[in-house]
């Protein structure tokens, strides 16, 4: 039996539920073949639990960062974001970028936001996690008016064209994939998910939010990337095993500070 070997490219599994049943979530994650996951930053006031969980868990890395529409905790400053970095279990600045779907009013604040982690991981030579929504035209803009192809990073949980698609690669991005494109609704999306170049292509889940169907409604975990896996696959006329060492290979080229653990 073919063994599968892939990374689930972007979890919060310091969020509940999950981290209240984290052995068993691991478990089901490696009874279904996720060898890694990228357990990824969206407060300061919560980086101390994913920084735990990434020195605890060899197999999972952490990023820095403050989402888009958190406005409760402490604002994001270039140099703070920059230190923190320097841990070695942090492998990406982020999660950053925009979202002008649930903040609403003037929105300079979050692109200021963004433009100080795009400069952060400049500074740290760390690639970018991007969450974008309803504002594609300004997160590109703003990620070539800073220069982030200079480091490189992920559109993670991608919703956009082909267009959009199209103009990220070109800024040196990857774009990954979520359960939603295994959703009814989301036929286009899975027409971008079929033509990306290969090696620009990686999947998640974002769990615990965005389970894929068959699971969809339930809490999402990392094991779920297996259905988001199998449905780029198909979309693909690739094998599972084949797109599973695709996406894995490509999250450490991006990923270059975190290392393989065997087995």
């Amino acid at each position: 039996m073919t063994v599968l070997d892939l990374v689930d490219s972007h979890c919060h599994v310091n969020f509940e539920p999950l981290r209240n049943d984290l052995a068993a979530v691991l478990q089901r994650a490696r009874d279904n073949g996720v060898s890694h996951m990228l357990c990824v930053g969206v407060t300061l006031e919560d980086l101390p639990q994913v920084l735990e969980l990434a020195h605890q868990y060899s197999h999972i890395f952490a990023s820095v960062g403050v989402h888009p529409n958190e406005q409760q905790g402490r604002e994001p400053e270039v140099g703070e974001l920059t230190a923190l970095a320097d841990d070695p279990r942090v492998v990406a600045i982020g999660e950053t970028g925009l979202d002008y779907f649930r903040s609403q009013g003037d929105l300079g604040w979050q692109q200021q936001r963004f433009r100080r982690h795009i400069r952060a991981a400049r500074e740290c030579g760390k690639p970018l996690i991007v969450h974008m929504r309803d504002a594609a035209e300004d997160t590109l803009r703003i990620m070539q008016e800073e220069g982030a192809s200079g480091v490189g990073g992920v559109m993670h949980c991608f919703t956009g064209t082909w267009d959009v698609a199209v103009r990220a690669v070109e800024l040196n991005f990857h774009v990954s994939f979520s359960g939603i494109v295994t959703f009814k609704n989301a036929e286009a999306l899975r027409a971008v998910a079929a033509r990306l170049p290969a090696e620009r292509l990686l999947v998640e889940t974002d769990s615990p939010y965005l389970a894929p169907v068959p699971h969809r409604g339930k809490t999402n975990e990392p094991a779920f990337v297996r259905h988001v896996a199998e449905q780029v696959a198909q979309l693909r006329g690739v094998e599972l095993a084949e797109l599973a060492r695709l996406t894995t290979d490509n999250f450490f080229s991006l990923f270059t500070g975190a290392q393989r653990v065997a087995g």
